[in-house]
């Protein structure tokens, strides 16, 4: 075998009486060097190249680098990683339905088989983030909200049922039923996959990408998985490589054991903290270390759904036998547990006390030193110690003013969404107290009210013991007589039905029940903005006072806007901490030494008086038996009978309705020939917005509610829907007509080219008319103008939101020039054919002294190379400077994506066989 050979590693084992065939990562080793201080996660990817090695797509150099990658922890080589299956959830699902039935459409209209679009690797839709928390603290809210989701969602729901009967490789899991990656963990991911291959059974590690970025859940259990754009996510599944360059790897140590009164989210915001800080945007995060042994998998769980938050790509931890333990404990198969050690072992994929990988660089935490802790009031990683909630809280509303708002404490604290800080300060004034009438008792809501309290999100909800502890402390708040104060909206939200099994089963569902926490239904809820509306005396006094106040949820985002549109501080809590809250009902107390109430006697109650011990919490989690999950999985495709009932049409293309407010036959497609039509370059642009650092995907994609007044909600109301009808902008992904109206209308996101104004709003500079942005676009493509979008660092941070990209680009927008991108959304702008291009070292909107007036023209484009650099000119009355701007398209692939128009029309192509 020459040393440019591929290397044959194919092998054998035997597992539980059956014989698997896989790719020997040992075998590998011995052409290409040593990987036993491979990272983990590099040795997966290796496998993947391996199995997928063809001289082409996949050459013995892409496998070398992997080897190589531990000489200095870094590589610049460009893989294409094929992961094994795809992970829906429903608002970036059904976006992704929509352009699957939209492909058909498309390759009808040239005359193809319009059967030849479908998934070729499997995909799971998880309908999870649909429900709304319209009713709530009585015993009927689960069933009313169910009822009212199905109602608002029917037309959606109907689309998915289609796309269900319609494509291969495709399933649904109904609404109702739970949390995307909480199923994933709990049922879908299986560590080691296995599949039938020319009448073998091949096995190989279980990997996913995912249309929702806390998809990286399922890397506690030993799952290499990320999330993506749902456009990315689409050509996964029609059978397109992942472009990546070979990433760094992080690791992070883990040492000791949480102390009595810590739960997993008090460690996850600490981890979250330190991550963020050190910078690992991009970058795999890897745990390693001995304090590994004693963490429960839920918790490794908790921790790696958060990795968007600290904003790597996963956060993963190797498989052992904690992994083992949950596999069996969840209802895996036996084979299935026996594949996963008999592979792990032989693979090296097994992690081993006291082995520690090359990494790119490192992190160590003491588990022993984590204290009791939130985060907020508007980024996940803002951690505050409890102790220090009250002060904080109190800096935040004085504004602090001897601070400046730079400095690396406090400037962070009160940036605006991570955007200029100028001017912040005012919306946290402290303002007087107003006067509320509620269920015929006068009170006083005071600054710092809680009046969200959520037990939501698949980050603690799939936890039994926070969840437990959760029950525990409701319990003992009810025997010392405390209540839930009147103005807090209270929601029991988990991520699947087997957490209601066990609190049933714990004795703790009762007590949760009796403080306002009932089921209100199994998805993300308040964690997505789904918390529904607050009672309007409680939103009048809010608005009228503009009153600063507070939610509390155990969630993972608590962007600004995002929550509650009246509600400026989200605090993220671990499920105890939330219900100790909902008791307080204000977060300008100090918990650790003010009572969170008085008991029937007058006496005050402390937290720590009702906070359960660790015994009292192990106590409970034995209560969660295997047989929870298997009863509650054995059907979980199936739905209830309303789901049961929804018609649906049987045909290949889809019967686009012109009367549907939710489901729209999109115009990516008009007018595609066979062919790409060539790139022109870029003259004469006008700014549509010019924006600051860390803007979300949440500042840019829609999200939340719809505001009657808005483009989108004149839009519906055009067509006859009643603004109680509008539902949210993600159950309506699947209408671009809303969505496109709906991109940059964020209530909070801060456009430069205006003073003082926070909202959707620009300038059209011909007439210098202020306008919302999607009235601009329209405006400027009626005078045939395009259009660029400016922005500064950390550009299209959060959630991997398609619409993010798909607006931009139906707006009119070519091109947006930042200082830097967060990885998904910079890969969904080339998806969507949008160029991503970065200001050279030392130059900014700041330093050009940006208005809005100026024009930008951008030459080379139709001689890109990745990676290479383009010549922007911005002019103005004060003259002209051209810049050499670097352009972010990485690697080759993506330049084919950004060559044909998007990666979608670039598939199309391939599929029939014009690529």
């Amino acid at each position: 075998m020459s040393n440019d050979a591929i290397p044959d590693t194919r092998q054998t084992l035997v597992a539980n009486g059956a014989t698997y065939h896989y790719y020997s990562l040992p075998k590998a080793a011995e052409a290409l060097g040593d990987i036993d201080r491979l990272p983990m996660t590099l040795k997966i990817l290796l496998e993947n190249q391996l199995r997928f090695a063809d001289d082409e797509s996949v050459s013995r150099e892409d496998l070398q680098a992997l080897v190589d990658w531990q000489r200095e922890g870094r590589s610049d080589r460009e893989i294409g990683y094929r992961p094994a299956r795809v992970l829906m959830q429903d608002f970036t699902g059904v976006p992704g339905v929509v352009d699957l039935a939209s492909m058909r459409a498309a390759v009808e209209a040239l005359g193809e088989d319009p059967a030849r679009i479908n998934p070729l690797s499997p995909v799971d839709l998880v309908i999870d983030h649909s429900v709304m928390v319209d009713k709530f603290g009585n015993p009927t809210a689960f069933k009313d909200n169910v009822a009212i989701e199905m109602e608002r969602n029917r037309e959606r729901y109907e689309f998915l049922r289609w796309g269900q009967d319609a494509f291969d490789n495709f399933r649904v899991v109904p609404p109702g039923t739970g949390i995307c990656h909480q199923v994933n963990l709990e049922y879908l991911g299986r560590t080691v996959w296995s599949k039938e291959e020319d009448g073998k059974t091949l096995a190989y590690p279980d990997t996913l990408v995912g249309t929702d970025s806390h998809t990286t859940m399922i890397n506690g259990l030993g799952v290499l998985g990320w999330g993506v754009g749902g456009i990315e996510a689409e050509a996964a599944m029609l059978g397109q490589p992942v472009s990546m360059l070979i990433p760094e790897v992080v690791g992070f140590k883990l040492t000791g054991k949480l102390r009595e009164g810590i739960t997993a989210t008090d460690l996850v915001l600490t981890v979250t903290q330190m991550l963020r800080s050190r910078g690992v945007v991009g970058k795999f995060v890897e745990f390693y270390g001995d304090g590994l042994a004693d963490l429960p998998l839920a918790d490794r769980a908790t921790i790696a759904n958060m990795a968007p938050e600290y904003g790597a790509t996963c956060g993963f931890f190797p498989v052992d036998e904690e992994t083992l333990n949950y596999l069996r404990l969840t209802g895996r198969d036996a084979d299935v547990v026996s594949l996963v050690e008999h592979y792990c072992k032989v693979q090296g994929l097994w992690r081993e006390p006291g082995h520690e990988p090359i990494f790119s660089d490192t992190l160590h935490l003491d588990m022993t030193d984590v204290e009791a802790s939130l985060a907020g009031p508007k980024r996940p990683q803002d951690r505050v110690a409890l102790k220090d909630m009250k002060t904080t809280f109190e800096q935040l509303i004085e504004g602090d003013r001897a601070a400046p708002p730079a400095s690396e404490e406090k400037g962070r604290l009160f940036s605006e969404g991570g955007q200029t800080a100028v001017g912040v300060h005012d919306s946290y004034e402290r303002h007087d107290s107003q006067n509320i009438e509620l269920n015929g008792e006068s009170l006083k809501l005071n600054p710092g009210a809680v009046v969200i309290a959520a037990i939501t999100s698949c980050t603690n909800t799939s936890n039994p013991s926070v969840m437990m502890a959760a029950g525990l402390l409701a319990r003992n708040a009810l025997a010392r007589g405390l209540k839930t104060k009147p103005w807090v909206k209270t929601s029991l939200a988990p991520g699947s039905k087997v957490v209601t099994e066990y609190l049933e089963a714990g004795g703790v569902s009762d007590d949760l029940d009796a403080l306002g926490f009932n089921l209100v239904g199994y998805g993300c809820t308040t964690c997505i903005g789904n918390s529904g509306p607050l009672l309007p005396p409680i939103e009048k006094a809010i608005e009228d006072g503009d009153l600063t106040v507070a939610s509390v949820l155990s969630g993972n985002r608590n962007f600004e806007g995002r929550i509650h549109p009246l509600v400026k501080t989200n605090w993220l809590a671990s499920p105890p901490l939330v219900v100790a809250y909902a008791l307080a009902g204000n977060v300008q107390l100090d918990l650790t030494t003010e009572p969170l109430g008085e008991d029937k006697d007058g006496n005050p109650v402390y937290l720590k008086d009702i906070w359960p011990s660790q015994g009292d919490i192990a106590s409970a989690v034995e209560k969660v038996k295997t047989e929870m999950f298997r009863s509650e999985y054995a059907e979980v495709f199936d739905g209830d009978a309303t789901w049961q009932a929804l018609q649906v049409p049987q045909s290949k293309v889809y019967q686009w309705s012109p009367d549907s407010t939710y489901i729209q036959h999109p115009p990516f497609f008009e007018g595609m020939g066979r062919e790409p039509e060539p790139i022109e370059d870029v003259s004469d642009a006008n700014i549509l917005a010019i924006l600051g650092d860390s803007v979300t995907t949440d500042h840019i994609s829609p999200a939340g509610s719809i505001k009657p007044s808005s483009p989108a909600g004149r839009y519906l109301q055009e067509r006859g829907i009643k603004p109680v009808d509008f539902n949210s902008y993600g159950s309506r992904r699947g209408n671009h007509e809303v969505m496109m109206r709906g991109t940059f209308a964020n209530v909070r996101i801060r456009n430069e080219m205006l003073d003082g104004v926070i909202g959707g709003e620009t300038r059209h500079v011909p007439s210098g008319e202020q306008m919302a942005i999607y009235d601009a676009a329209m405006t400027y493509q009626e005078e045939a103008t395009p259009l660029i979008v400016v922005a500064g660092k950390e550009y299209g941070t959060g959630s991997s939101r398609d619409w993010a990209a798909k607006g931009t680009r139906l707006l009119g927008v070519r091109a947006v020039i930042a200082e830097s991108y967060e990885r998904i959304h910079r890969s969904n702008l080339i998806g969507m054919g949008v160029v991503p291009l970065q200001f050279p070292e030392g130059e900014n909107r700041k330093t050009l002294g940006l208005t809005g007036d100026e024009t930008i023209s951008i030459e080379g484009l139709a001689d890109l190379t990745p990676g290479g650099k383009v010549k922007v000119t911005v002019k103005s009355d004060k003259g002209e400077k051209a810049l050499d701007a670097l352009c972010r398209i990485d690697t080759a692939n993506e330049l084919a994506y950004y060559q044909h128009g998007g990666i979608l029309h670039y598939v199309l192509r391939k599929m029939i066989g014009a690529v």
